[in-house]
């Protein structure tokens, strides 16, 4: 097999790991809803699962980057999806002993292990080939990442949200025997899936035991991280990617609100296009279902703009300077926020919805443009910058505390700033590359 058959045969195999990364967390991420009936918790405490998650970001990233500067790419690889499996299995003793702290202990030890594989397939892809097509190559899995994610709120619906949760004072009225038979049924509602995941994710495991990848990492390097902390453009890009994914997530936390603000649903019911999009959205009557649900409706555009954008941006890369095409979806995305700050009804909501369209190549040709040209420090800048996507449990809240202070309007400047910081680093590194394009 030639290199580039090999390469390609690689890097399809490693895609397959961002599909189900992205698939996986939002999959979980429809257990929220159902903890916070299951278990009857506040707002607070049912966030705490999605804190538990990016905590493991936070604890995990830098140490997984120091195991695969030592045991390379597809150990690591290996490890991530055993780590993912046995989270996976966790859920079925936290389903039947209805143990919320068991719950946080599975979420945390899924999500080391999407960490690790995050840290570990991020450099493996950028490298799987020529330095010119990181970002292309980066771009297409993300994408896959991205499809995932579209997929998995059909089946967290399907299998997770399907069915009506008691509360504690309708169990206590059951007999002994109806709630054995409820307790047993609601756990299975919940360990099915994840059996099956878990199952899946151990055959993938074994996969990578027995194919043979191309072996990139060359030799082990020491005292890494002292070198990258004083490196300026790992940094730059480290705050980059902890900028982005605060922005992008704050956004798609505050859409509803948001919309609800300026009475967009009200406007939708007026509009025969928009109310003939949201009644195919959400096949039902809307005269039926809650306001929230009907503006709710149209995030998905937000979220399946990043996907169509990360397809496009594979193939804008490869054309065009990444830095070129950062710097300017970054500008694209604080005229957009401007445009929604300034105005009101569909027009405020179309431009920020565009928003997700223009997130889509950020996180891919951030880290891609951070990590080149450093060779076998790759691993260990993968962990740092993995390390800060811990933004998106920062900036959300720091955008709900100036919403409390000065309205959504105002607020947005926080979110603007953020995509303003990734234009300068856009530029920035252009200047500072001495890559070759095509």
């Amino acid at each position: 097999m030639t290199e580039k058959k090999s390469f390609r045969s690689a890097f399809i195999t490693v895609t397959v790991l961002f599909f189900l990364w992205g698939f996986i967390t939002v999959l979980v991420d429809s257990l929220v809803p159902r903890l916070k009936d299951v278990f009857e918790l506040s707002y607070f405490q049912a966030g705490l699962v999605q804190f538990a998650f990016f905590l493991a970001y936070f604890i995990i990233s830098v140490p997984a980057g120091a195991l695969l500067s030592r045991i390379g790419y597809q150990k690591g690889i290996i490890v991530g999806l055993v780590t993912m499996a046995i989270g996976c299995l966790l859920f079925y003793p936290a389903a039947a002993d209805r143990q919320f702290w068991i719950f946080m202990v599975a979420y945390f030890t899924l999500a080391g292990g999407i960490t690790v594989l995050q840290v570990a397939a991020n450099p493996y892809v950028s490298v799987l080939g020529s330095e010119d097509g990181a970002s292309s190559r980066l771009n297409l899995s993300q994408a896959f990442n991205s499809l995932g994610t579209a997929i998995a709120p059909l089946i967290g619906a399907s299998f997770l949200l399907s069915d009506t949760i008691k509360s504690s004072e309708e169990i206590s009225v059951l007999t002994d025997i109806d709630r054995s038979y409820y307790y047993v049924s609601e756990a299975s509602a919940v360990q099915t899936p994840f059996l099956y995941i878990a199952a899946f994710i151990g055959l993938l495991a074994l996969l990578f035991v027995f194919i043979k990848l191309p072996k990139i990492l060359e030799k082990t390097t020491v005292g890494g991280y002292g070198k990258l902390l004083k490196n300026k453009i790992v940094m730059l890009g480290a705050l980059g990617i902890f900028l982005y994914v605060g922005a992008e997530v704050a956004i798609g936390s505050y859409l509803v609100n948001y919309f609800m603000s300026m009475n967009i649903s009200e406007i939708i019911l007026q509009n025969e296009t928009m109310k003939y999009i949201a009644e195919r959205l959400l096949n039902t009557d809307l005269n039926s279902i809650d306001a929230k649900a009907i503006v709710g409706a149209f995030v998905v555009f937000y979220w399946s703009g990043a996907m169509i954008g990360r397809f496009v941006g594979a193939y804008l890369t490869r054309i065009i300077k990444p830095t070129k095409v950062l710097s300017i979806f970054a500008f694209l995305a604080v005229l957009m926020l401007l445009v929604s700050m300034n105005s009101s009804g569909l027009t405020a909501m179309w431009s920020i919805l565009a928003v997700g369209l223009f997130n889509s190549i950020m996180f891919p040709t951030i880290f891609a443009l951070t990590i080149d040209g450093l060779g076998d420090l790759k691993p260990q800048a993968s962990g740092l910058l993995c390390m800060a996507i811990v933004g998106g449990a920062v900036i959300p809240p720091m955008y709900g505390l100036f919403t409390d202070s000065f309205g959504f309007k105002i607020a947005l400047l926080l979110i603007i700033a953020c995509y303003a910081y990734i234009l300068i680093f856009g530029i920035l590194k252009g200047k500072q590359s001495s890559i070759r394009y095509n």
